[in-house]
């Protein structure tokens, strides 16, 4: 599932062309994906201006100029891909959702999988939403630091890796992101969440900023489905230090054991056990 990097990167794309432009159409190719689609999304969206768009935690939010809003998740294996205007070519079979800004240019919703969503929502009341209400905080957002992370926390005897994929403690992260964040503040995934305190939480903050930042300016990482809004491909997966490279030397220590990878709640998590304490 495509995490914080690669949503934030489409999205960046996306505002590129859509910010300040209407939308001259939106054709719904099926009623639902991972959810049913509003029945009457296409009447709230077409004519609008779309403001700006956004991101909270892995969602773009297309904000319109009557004040409502478009939520997009990409799920499994979504794209939302750009067309230059009478470039687009004949819809693929997956293509869900097709809107037509009034230059021509084309934004296609392809979903093989079909478990990404498509809503909408007022403005006023997104906070409040069911699919926001329980979000923590963004770890791009200035009022992420040691400090905030420690009380998302404190007192949880979770393994640390297993907190950091809760949503109410961090927005965002992903499995891929919290094993490289880990490997660079130094912290071992088995360690319990709620020690992680003072400087090994401004330690494990900055590492999460950091990390993020630089797959940003990657344009992600690229597995399987993912692509930018322009259709290229992603490269961070090429700066990993540690995720899908089991046995493999660490690069950052003299071990000789090289990296581990454990299971834990279902997912592989690589670290290297002398580095990260």
């Amino acid at each position: 599932m495509p995490e914080l990097p690669e949503v934030e990167t489409v999205r960046r794309g996306l505002a590129l062309r859509m910010e300040g432009r209407r939308v001259r159409r939106l054709t719904l190719n099926r009623p639902d994906l991972r959810i049913p689609m509003p029945a009457d999304l296409s009447a709230r969206v077409e004519g609008r201006r779309v403001e700006r768009l956004a991101r909270r935690a892995k969602y773009i939010l297309l904000y319109l100029e009557d004040g409502g809003v478009v939520i997009a998740h990409l799920g499994m294996s979504g794209r939302l891909v750009l067309s230059e205007p009478g470039r687009a070519g004949p819809p693929e079979p997956h293509d869900h959702a097709i809107f037509l800004l009034e230059d021509g240019t084309e934004l296609r919703f392809n979903d093989a999988r079909r478990f990404g969503m498509l809503d909408y929502a007022c403005a006023r009341d997104l906070d409040r939403h069911p699919l926001f209400a329980h979000l923590g905080p963004e770890p791009l957002g200035n009022e992420f630091n040691g400090a905030a992370l420690a009380a998302k926390l404190k007192g949880k005897a979770s393994p640390l890796k297993a907190a950091l994929l809760d949503q109410r403690v961090v927005a965002g992260l992903g499995n891929i992101y919290v094993s490289e964040s880990l490997y660079h503040a130094g912290l071992s995934p088995r360690r319990l969440a709620g020690t992680v305190t003072g400087a090994r939480a401004e330690r494990l903050a900055a590492a999460i900023r950091d990390v993020l930042e630089r797959a940003i300016a990657a344009g992600g990482s690229s597995l399987r489905d993912y692509v930018q809004a322009s259709g290229e491909l992603g490269y961070f997966q090429h700066h990993w230090a540690v995720y899908g490279k089991e046995g493999e030397r660490c690069p950052g220590c003299d071990c000789r054991h090289g990296i581990k990878r454990i299971v834990q709640s279902g997912r592989s998590t690589f670290y290297c056990s002398k580095r990260q304490r």
